[in-house]
């Protein structure tokens, strides 16, 4: 899942593709990496940062949503609102990435009423609020538990499950202990039975343990990314989608003892929607398994 941020102000990249053609060029360059969907946003959820209208958001990013679509690219809306939700859907987007998990009294039924895809997003509070000493029992015991909350009141509201995708908020209102802890036990939130999304591209916790500014975090970044793999998650959230993309290919044919030709995959990641594409490319581990880690299986990264 490549990141197309159409804002002023997010973490990485803000402001680099506020004009919708420079961002619908950054998309296509993504795509062309080995993206198999991209997650235009266009309201930050950096810790801190201010809220924007549902004006300003939908003429943010409508316009790049249409113009990916139009170019046969796959899109997710990132947006906590269901009224900006619904005009990307109508712009061709598929997938809502909800950072506020259907807080938002319309959402739910918004995703059941178009049978669109939804990714429920763990995060304690608000951006604005949530790494305000942000604190928890058990990190991994408390997001299971609130992502099945969340996966209840979808079902209730008729979304379908083969429709839902959770993400354990890596970064939103945790320290860095909390995200070592969820990505060291991601396998836990995968044997809830649904894909599991990982967004951890250049986040400041990573700075915290290297050392190197937001653009230096390559690195740090694919190693998450690979660990999150061998845990079981199966749709990777980052801005620099060629070189994580390799680094997942090499990752899950070691960890399935099985490979495809770049041409193989990328003809996949085209023709496959990523719900449809995790769940017919999870394979099982041919290693014994360790008697410290529960049941979550590594996955063929397709997309990307």
């Amino acid at each position: 899942m490549g990141i197309v941020n159409v804002t002023p102000d997010s973490f990485s990249d803000g402001g680099r593709w506020l004009d919708p053609a420079a961002a619908i060029a950054h998309g296509l360059r993504l795509a062309a990496d080995g993206a198999a969907i991209l997650d235009v946003g266009g309201e930050s959820t950096r810790p801190g940062a201010a809220a924007v209208s549902a004006d300003e958001e939908r003429r943010r990013v409508v316009p790049v949503i249409q113009g990916l679509t139009q170019a046969g690219v796959r899109v997710s809306v990132d947006t906590m609102k269901a009224v900006v939700a619904e005009a990307a859907l109508d712009a061709g987007a598929t997938l809502v990435n909800d950072v506020a998990a259907l807080r938002d009294p319309d959402m739910a039924a918004l995703v059941a009423d178009r049978g669109c895809e939804v990714c429920l997003v763990h995060m304690r509070g608000e951006p604005r609020t949530m790494q305000d000493d942000p604190h928890y029992d058990d990190v991994v015991d408390d997001v299971r538990a609130f992502l099945t909350a969340r996966v209840e009141v979808a079902l209730a509201a008729g979304v379908a499950r083969e429709r839902i995708v959770l993400d354990p908020g890596i970064g939103f209102g945790k320290t860095v202990d909390h995200n070592l802890e969820l990505l060291d036990r991601l396998d836990e939130l995968a044997a809830l039975g649904f894909p599991v999304l990982v967004g951890t591209s250049r986040k400041s916790f990573l700075g915290k343990i290297v050392g190197r500014d937001t653009d230096d975090r390559l690195p740090g970044t694919i190693a998450t990314n690979v660990l999150a793999l061998a845990r079981g998650a199966s749709i990777f959230r980052v801005h620099d989608v060629a070189p994580v993309r390799d680094a997942l290919a090499v990752a899950a044919a070691t960890l399935a003892r099985t490979w495809t030709t770049p041409a193989e995959t990328m003809t996949t990641s085209r023709t496959t929607t990523s719900t449809t594409a995790t769940r017919t490319s999870r394979t099982a581990d041919p290693r014994p398994s360790s008697p410290s880690r529960s049941s979550g299986s590594p996955s063929t990264p397709t997309t990307g």
